[in-house]
Parts: structure tokens; sequence; C-alpha cells
């Protein structure tokens, strides 16, 4: 009887509950109606697009690495005092990374869209980073923002954190739960139900969005969200318990036999609800596994082509180069035996008796031509040098022409009128 009065007062005060549905998402048995996008919120990628899953958002995939991805609330969250859940999944091979962003910030999807805590530029809110900071094995940083500091340009924005604990996220096999409160006296971040860290100095203002984005490497990690419930402060209280985690409750011995039992549902059924969970989580991961696969088998077929490709030009370059070579080795044969009949004929041959034979031509030559150039040359002299009697005559030829110009102009002198004064 006692179990039963709890179980109702438990009931009671989950029943006061008050989810804001515009926020939220996954709280039902499926995340979304539809296969491409989630009512209320926004979702968007960068080199990717996110997968919206039955019950899951795939942010970033396990292939290939350099992706973004995000999901904002399109409506603002008009309550001043709040908690939310949020859980989520990392998972990669052993050296790979990632970092996840829970943000609750004014104009998120416009000011901050997929960027993280480190490429942002100035928002005004809240920023929870998930990450490996620091080469440990994970932490939970706090970040806050007035709208004044551009963390993209700061020299060293993990200094600005105001709280973070270590926490090992990275292929746990399961949903690590991250849930927040923030009230008038206190803001509380916990882990997987243990505290991470809480301060009674942080005082969100209503109106801001909720956004969750996530950014890999080359090497990346796959940021997989199930669900993201906000309450207001009324449902800080117990929620209802789910079917998976509570038990078959006994029939009451005191009940009142006129009034009829109420139905209580069997083991099995519990049992193949939590099979139909994991049965769709599976066919999840083996379809995200198999587009993995197809991309990666694509992209090696496209390699072994350009490989073939490749080997092919090579093959006709080699063969262009043994032509030439084949080419050059003809060349240098005929050389060679060009030489060797060259050679051949100056062995054979003797020519010393041409070369005494054009010795003796050439030095006859000589003296002939020495000689016959010795008398021409004089020859030439003696018949062009001038001659005295030629010049005797030119001088006097000269005289007696001066003497009748002389003549003349005397007796044109004394012919002429005189000017008297």
């Amino acid at each position: 009887m006692m179990r039963t009065l709890a179980s109702l007062a438990l009931l009671a005060v989950g029943a006061t509950a008050q989810v804001i549905e515009s926020s939220s998402f996954g709280a039902g048995q499926t995340l979304s109606p539809n296969r491409n996008s989630i009512p209320g919120w926004a979702i968007g990628g960068e080199g990717h697009e996110p997968q919206v899953l039955s019950n899951k958002v795939i942010l970033t995939p396990p292939y290939p690495g350099n992706t973004r991805g995000s999901a904002w609330a399109q409506s603002p969250v008009s309550q001043s005092e709040w908690s939310a859940e949020f859980q989520f999944r990392a998972s990669g091979p052993e050296r790979a990374g990632g970092i996840l962003q829970l943000w609750y910030t004014k104009d998120g999807e416009s000011r901050i869209g997929t960027s993280s805590i480190y490429t942002v530029g100035q928002f005004d809110g809240l920023a929870l980073v998930i990450d490996t900071h620091g080469g440990r094995g994970g932490s939970v940083r706090g970040f806050l923002n007035d709208g004044t500091i551009d963390y993209k340009s700061h020299n060293s924005p993990d200094t600005l954190a105001f709280g973070h604990c270590d926490y090992s996220y990275r292929n746990l096999g399961r949903p690590s739960i991250v849930k927040l409160k923030h009230t008038s006296s206190i803001f509380e971040v916990t882990i997987d139900d243990k505290l991470c860290f809480s301060t009674n100095k942080v005082a969100l203002p209503a109106g801001n969005t909720f956004g969750i984005t996530a950014a890999t490497p080359e090497n990346p990690d796959s940021f997989e969200v199930f669900k993201f419930i906000l309450e207001s402060a009324t449902s800080q209280g117990s929620t209802i318990p789910s079917n998976q985690d509570s038990t078959p409750q006994q029939p009451a011995r005191n009940q009142d036999p006129d009034q009829p039992a109420q139905p209580i549902k069997p083991a099995t059924e519990v049992t193949m609800n939590g099979l139909a969970a994991q049965i769709a989580d599976l066919s999840g991961r083996i379809q995200l596994s198999g587009k993995a696969t197809n991309t990666i088998l694509q992209e090696l077929k496209n390699q072994a082509l350009k490989a073939d490709q490749r080997h092919e030009e090579l093959i006709q370059k080699s063969l262009a180069q043994d032509r030439q070579l084949a080419q050059f080795d003809t060349r240098l044969t005929r050389v060679e035996q060009l030489l060797q009949a060259v050679q051949t004929e100056i062995k054979n041959k003797d020519y010393n008796g041409r070369f005494n034979q054009l010795h003796e031509t050439l030095r006859s030559s000589h003296l002939s031509l020495s000689e016959n150039l010795q008398g021409h040359l004089l020859s030439v002299i003696t018949a062009s040098s001038p001659r005295m009697g030629f010049f005797i005559f030119l001088l006097i030829v000269s005289q007696v022409v001066l003497v009748i110009f002389y003549v003349i102009y005397k007796r044109r002198r004394a012919n002429m009128p005189k000017k008297f004064l």
C-alpha cells in the first residue's frame, strides 16, 4: 500500500512538469515525424548535411573529416529560470577529435551558425564546450560573453572559461547526459548525475535561443545528439519515470472490489520496447556505416581509375622514350661506322708523297710570285713618277699667262675716264 501511494505521489509531482516544446526534441518515441528536419529547429552544416534519424541527429559523420553541423531552436526562451537535459554520444578512431558546443545566446543562428568557440566572433550569452582540451581524455567548460569579446581574434580564448571539469566522453558506447540548471540563485552543470561545476554569479536573461554545434578535424569524431529537453523552473521536480526504468507494480491487497483493477503492462512489453529502441539505434548505425562504406568505396574506385590513367600515361611516355633511345642508338651506330671507315681509309693509304708534292708546288708558286711582284712594282713606280720637263713647262706657261693678264689690266686702267675733284 505504501509503495502504491509513493508511486501515485511521484506521478502527481511529475504531472506538473512543463516541457517547453518549442525548444525541445527527442521527448517522444521518434525524434521527428519526417527524416529531413526537426519541428521548431533549423538544421545546417558545412561539408555535409546532418542526418536526422528516428532517434538521433548526426551532426558530424565518421567520414569525411573537416565538417560542421548545427541545430538551432527557432523560438527564444521566455522563461528566465529553466533546466535542460542534453544527451549526446561521440565515437571515432583512437586519435580522432572534434568539438561540441551547447549555446544559449542571443541571435545565435545568425551570429554563430556552425562556428565553434575558437572561430566564433562576438556572441552574447553562454557556451558549454565539450572537447579534448589540454590533451586530456575530455573536458567540459563554460564560457560567457556579453557581446564585447571577439573570441576568434583573442590570443587565448581557453583562459576565458569560468568553470570546467574533466570528463572522458569518447567511445563510451552509450549517450552522455548533460544537465543544466539556471535559477536566480544558482547555475549548475551535471554530467551523468555528477556535479561538474556550479556558481551563483551567473545570471542569464530570457529571450535567448538554444543551439548545438559540432566541428571535426581531418581525423573526425562522429557527434550524435539524441535529445534536448528544456523545462521551465516549475518542472524541476521529478519527471515521469519511463516504462523501461520502472518495474511492474503489484496490485494492492485492500483494493475496493467494486472498482475494476487497472491493467498492468507485462514485462514482455517493456522488453520489446527496449529491444525496439536498440534495433532502431543499430539500424541507424548500420545505415550510417553503409553510407560511409559506399563513400569510401567510391573514393577508392576514383583513386584506382586515376591510378590506371596515370599508369597508362607513364607507359606511353616510356614507349616514346624507348623510341627516341632506339633512334639515338641507330644514329650513334652510323657515326661509329663512318669513323671506322675513315680510320680504315687513313691506315690503308699513304699521303706522304702527296704532301711533299703539295709542298713543292707551294714553294715554286711562292718564288715565282715574289720575282714577278718585285719587277712589276718597280715598273709601276717608275712609270708613275713625275717628269721635270713637264713641271718646267707648266711654270713658264703660268708666268706668260700672268704677264698677259697684267698688260690687259694696265691698258684698261689707262683708257678709263679720269675723275677730278
